[in-house]
Order: structure tokens, then C-alpha cells, then sequence
């Protein structure tokens, strides 16, 4: 194998410590970068980043402490890309001013012409390229496990680039306080924190349930769901298909308006993406039409983001995070398919951002250990006695009889009986105000149980 250049190597490094917003020691980044790397490369590294401006070092000796700075944080949020020579054209032309630009309406011939493991937006050697790059070496595992092994990295990663890219302004400390500790950054407006606690909720929603998710109106409309919760001036428009026009800002494209051909186009679009064989070109096919059919009142772009990662998620591939994805290059992507029907600058931008949340994840693959294969077996049924722990106000001094009560209703078999035990009363035991959620309980329920599960016994 080829040496790496010293640039992606430091730029590695960068990317190790920017996961750790309470800073990294030494010692953590040995253990995540290449095991075959020695101490003192890194350390020599570590010198060349703090001289550059790159980290910065607290303390010293064993403890020194190294965290991103600005100029880095600038770095990693807004990745150059080099654009092919087609995409610069259609970058050109998609820049020229509203006037000078010809008005365009719904071009149902761009969804028809594309006929399903015939038409390829991406060439086999880019499929092959992002296949080589997001295969994670854990074998064959059921859908799910390798996105359930980063799910805390994930939730933040996804839900601040992809709120980011919507003009939200929370910052990477802020979203990982507001998912993991629940609290809000001050002065910043609510629909800010509502459209990361979204995000939260329909990534849990698409790992949970990876075995039955998929380009179905059941998947996708209860994405929208997820995430136009309280963000909508109809709330009643969560999770429904539109029937009403839209516009899109600072641009000439018209979204098609008659609400029989918005349902007609979804669901071409959702049969043609569910027999997509390859999940890269599944994942760009969904980026490129479901925002181009605007089929919801708002948060299209969102939904396609996810909707983006649904063949990641099944497939046990690195997610796409959206990490280092400029803005005005994503939105400049997305304005060449809606006038031009030209997919050159999107694809570029795509490929650029699936190489970064490879990076971005390569370097925490050799620390992630193998699933638990007995919690794995019944994840399912772990998950709904807790959820029935919640919802029925079970107090500590009754919970060991209500789960061993629980267990033995056929659920699990007598010879996993009591490790079953052990472990549901342990998840119970760890539940909080950051991870409540990924059982399905509302506040309200969690409020009530929290009270009676805290109080003196």
C-alpha cells in the first residue's frame, strides 16, 4: 500500500480530534489513528498541527490535552472541492443572474428517462471508488449494525451538517450539548434547537428500524414527519404529501402544483429508487429527485439527506454526514437540477462529501469492537420492556419482578433467561433525558416515570 502524504495524514489527525469537543490526550489519538503507526510519528504530527494554528495544546506532559481551533474548525466545516470541468460549466451558468436565467417548470421527463439499473448518474468506476471507501470490514451483519455501533457519533455528525446546510447557526458544541445533555444554546431562535432535535429523532427512527425501512411512502413520509415536527405553519402538513404551491428562493425554478401529479411523480420516484441495485447511485438518485419534486410543504432538502443514507443503513456502509460541505456549493448543486436538469456540479459534491465521511470515519474503525451478538439478538425485545418500564411508572423497588415478569412471556429463551435480566435491568438503569427517545417515549411519559423512578424510596 501506498504511504500516505503527509497532508492526509495531519488532516487525519485533525479529524480524530475535532470528535472530542472536551479536547483528546495523546495516548486517545494513538489508539485511534493506524495501530501500525508509531507514538513518536504522532506526536511529531501533533508538534506540526500546534505550529500551524491547527490544534491547540492544553497542559502538559501526560496532561496535555489537544483541541481544534478556529482556523481548523473553518477548515472541517467547509471542505474545497476540485470540480470537474462539466460541473464548472454548469456552475457557471446556474451563477448568472435570476434575469439572465430562463424560467423553468417540472420536467417529468427527467424522472421518466431514467430507467432503474439501466441509467447510471454515477459511472461504475465512481460506484466502485465509493463501494471500495464505505465498506466497513465487520462481516455479514444484519441491517443496522454498523450505524448502531456510531449511533452517538452519527446523531451529532448528521444532525448539525444537515441543519448547518439549512442556515442553522448551532455550533458542533452546541448540537452535542443539546442531543446529549438536552440543553439549548442561549440566544439562539427555538426553531433552531427543534430542527436538531428533528434530526435526532429520524436518524434513531431509520436505525431502529433498518430492517424495514426503505424507499416506501412509509419510510419517507414519516422522515417528514420526524422532521417538520413543529416547524411547520400547518402542523397537520407533517408527514403529508403537498397541496399547496412553493417557490424556491433565488431561483427560476416553479415546482409542479397540482397535487394528483406531486403524488403521481412520488411515488415514480419511490419505485424507481427501490429497485436501484447499487447503493450509491440509490443514495444520488434520492439527493438528485426528491428535492426536485419539492414533495412536501418544507424540509425537502432534509428529507433527501436522510433519505440519502436509508442504503448506507441497510447495508452496514459508512453513513454520509454531510461533514466539510460548503453551503453555497450544495445549494448551487441542487439550482443546476432544478433548472438545468444537469447533475454534473451535484454529483461532484456528492462524491467529495462521501470521501469525507469516509475519512472522517476510517479513523474510529479500528476502535469500534464487535456488536454484543446476544444484546443484538434481542434488541428488540430489550427495547420493549424498557419502553413498558416507562410508560407504566415502574418504580425501582418493583422493576425486577416486572422484568423477570416481562421475559418469561415467551420472549426470550430459559437458558438466556437471567443474562436477559441482567442487561434490560441494566439499559433501565442507564436511561436519561439524552437517550429516552431512542425507545419511543414522550417527554411527558419520561417526566412522569423519571419522578417516581428518582424519588426517595
Amino acid at each position: 500500500m501506498a504511504k500516505p502524504e503527509p497532508k492526509k495524514q495531519l488532516d487525519e489527525i485533525v479529524a480524530i480530534v475535532s470528535q472530542q469537543s472536551g479536547g483528546i490526550k495523546l495516548g486517545e489519538i494513538v489508539e485511534s489513528y493506524e495501530p501500525s503507526t508509531e507514538r513518536r510519528t504522532i506526536q511529531n504530527w501533533l508538534k506540526i498541527l500546534v505550529a500551524d494554528g491547527r490544534l491547540i495544546m492544553t497542559g502538559e506532559r501526560k496532561g496535555a490535552r489537544y483541541f481544534v481551533s478556529k482556523k481548523s474548525t473553518v477548515e472541517l466545516t467547509e471542505q474545497k472541492i476540485q470540480l470537474s470541468a462539466e460541473a464548472k460549466e454548469v456552475q457557471r451558468l446556474i451563477l448568472l443572474p435570476e434575469h439572465e436565467r430562463k424560467p423553468v417548470s417540472y420536467h417529468r421527463a427527467f424522472l421518466d428517462a431514467y430507467e432503474a439499473n439501466v441509467t447510471y448518474y454515477l459511472s461504475k468506476a465512481q460506484r466502485l471508488y465509493l463501494q471500495k471507501i464505505g465498506t466497513v470490514e465487520i462481516g455479514v451483519q444484519p441491517a443496522g449494525t454498523y450505524a448502531r455501533k456510531i449511533l452517538s457519533r452519527l446523531l451529532i455528525d448528521l444532525s448539525w451538517n444537515s441543519s448547518r446546510l439549512e442556515g442553522n447557526t448551532y455550533s458542533i458544541l452546541d448540537t452535542t450539548k443539546l442531543i446529549e445533555l438536552g440543553q439549548a444554546a442561549p440566544g439562539k431562535e427555538q426553531a433552531e434547537a427543534q430542527m436538531i432535535i428533528n434530526h435526532k429523532g429520524a436518524i434513531e427512527f431509520m436505525v431502529d428500524s433498518a430492517d424495514s425501512i426503505g424507499f416506501n411512502r412509509f419510510t419517507i413520509q414519516n422522515l417528514h414527519g420526524f422532521l417538520a415536527e413543529n416547524l411547520l405553519t400547518n402542523p397537520d402538513s407533517a408527514g403529508r404529501l403537498r397541496r399547496i404551491e412553493v417557490r424556491i428562493g433565488h431561483s427560476i425554478y416553479i415546482p409542479l402544483a397540482i397535487p394528483q401529479l406531486i403524488e403521481e411523480c412520488f411515488d415514480q420516484i419511490l419505485s424507481t429508487a427501490q429497485r436501484i441495485e447499487d447503493p450509491f447511485e440509490q443514495a444520488f438518485f434520492a439527493m438528485v429527485h426528491l428535492p426536485y419534486l419539492q414533495p412536501f410543504d418544507d424540509a425537502n432538502k432534509r428529507v433527501s439527506r436522510l433519505a440519502a443514507n436509508i442504503p448506507f443503513v441497510k447495508n452496514n456502509l459508512i453513513p454520509l454526514s454531510f461533514s466539510g460541505v460548503s453551503r453555497d456549493l450544495y445549494t448551487q448543486g441542487l439550482l443546476s437540477i432544478y433548472e438545468l436538469n444537469r447533475i454534473e456540479l451535484f454529483r461532484d459534491v456528492f462524491m467529495a462529501a462521501y470521501e469525507r465521511s469516509a475519512q472522517q470515519y476510517a479513523a474510529v474503525r479500528q476502535s469500534l469492537g464487535e456488536p454484543d451478538p446476544f444484546r443484538f439478538k434481542y434488541a428488540i425485545a430489550m427495547k420493549d420492556i424498557v419502553r413498558d418500564v416507562i410508560r407504566g411508572a415502574v418504580g425501582r423497588d418493583t422493576v425486577q419482578k416486572f422484568v423477570r415478569s416481562s421475559a418469561q412471556l415467551g420472549l426470550v429463551a430459559a437458558q438466556d433467561l437471567e443474562q436477559f435480566i441482567r442487561l434490560v435491568t441494566s439499559e433501565i438503569y442507564s436511561v436519561h433525558e439524552g437517550n429516552f427517545a431512542r425507545y419511543r417515549i414522550s417527554p411527558s411519559e419520561y417526566l412522569r416515570w423519571s419522578e417516581i423512578w428518582n424519588a426517595k424510596q
